[in-house]
């Protein structure tokens, strides 16, 4: 893609993502995530009413009577999106591709950030990380995520979500949001998501296709395994591959949607041919 193309490219991104961020996302952004952020500032005693979560059992040892942990309100979250780029993202049977959705997506959170001034941040993944680019602020800052979003070229097609989470955990010092956009092709992942979200705020932002579940009737057709690169020919009518696709894809959503409720974090799914917005504006509204 030359560099007119592109700049094309990412100006159309930050004018619809603008949009919708300005528009639709900032004030449930805000009451979402605002006062998660918090730094620790002195301890009590307990009094009744207190939350039993913030009891600070070590003083509570040495004193032999319950203090609690008082916390302020960090000023500025960190908000860090971690996408996948690996081969299967460049898939989507209706109106786009996995990888553009995604595209849009963390567009639009990294708008949503920056609008509330917090810091935002950048993990390009596949089975190694392949990009990073440090939280900051700012409209240029923003559209550098965006112009990196849609014109890198991975490296590798593969995926390893453990790598990503593992990498987030040693990067990020302080406690922040973590928007970890993939289809979820991928498994063994749950235990360090787990530590992770222990630590930090996460969310699964899973973009998936239709077709990745109920494969169409198209007779024998050529594909190629985006992550392997091997081709070979498909009998798209037949029952059992149908079968085979729709268990497989129910494999990996269970996996998902079990690792993140035992980790804690949130979940947001979406289809291609579905709209983000109302997606996640549902996940904003419903999430305590």
């Amino acid at each position: 893609m030359d560099a007119k193309e592109l700049l094309k490219k990412v100006r159309k991104i930050e004018i619809k993502t603008r949009r919708l961020s300005d528009n639709l996302f900032s004030g449930e952004y805000h009451s979402h995530f605002k006062g998660r952020g918090m730094t620790f500032s002195e301890v009590r005693p307990y009094t009744y009413g207190d939350d039993v979560r913030t009891i600070d059992w070590n003083v509570t040892a040495r004193h032999r009577t319950p203090f609690v942990k008082l916390y302020e309100e960090e000023r500025e979250l960190t908000v860090m999106l971690a996408v996948d780029i690996s081969g299967s993202e460049d898939f989507g049977t209706q109106s786009r591709l996995k990888r553009e959705m995604i595209t849009e997506i963390a567009g639009t959170l990294a708008f949503s950030a920056i609008k509330n001034n917090d810091k935002v941040g950048l993990v390009l993944f596949s089975d190694e990380i392949e990009l990073f680019i440090p939280p900051g602020k700012g409209r240029s800052h923003v559209l550098n995520i965006i112009r990196q979003l849609v014109d890198y070229q991975p490296q590798r097609t593969r995926t390893s979500t453990e790598r990503a989470l593992r990498y987030l955990f040693n990067v990020m010092k302080k406690r922040g949001i973590i928007f970890l956009i993939s289809d979820f092709i991928d498994k063994n992942y749950a235990d360090t998501l787990k530590i992770v979200a222990k630590k930090h705020d996460i969310v699964g932002i899973r973009v998936y296709d239709y077709a990745e579940n109920r494969l169409p009737g198209l007779g024998f057709i050529l594909v190629e395994d985006p992550e392997t690169g091997k081709r070979f020919q498909l009998d798209t009518s037949s029952k059992h591959l149908k079968k085979l696709l729709a268990e497989k894809f129910k494999d990996f959503t269970l996996y998902f949607h079990e690792a993140f409720n035992k980790a804690g974090g949130g979940k947001v799914e979406i289809a291609t041919g579905e709209s983000y917005v109302k997606a996640l504006m549902n996940y904003f509204k419903t999430r305590v």
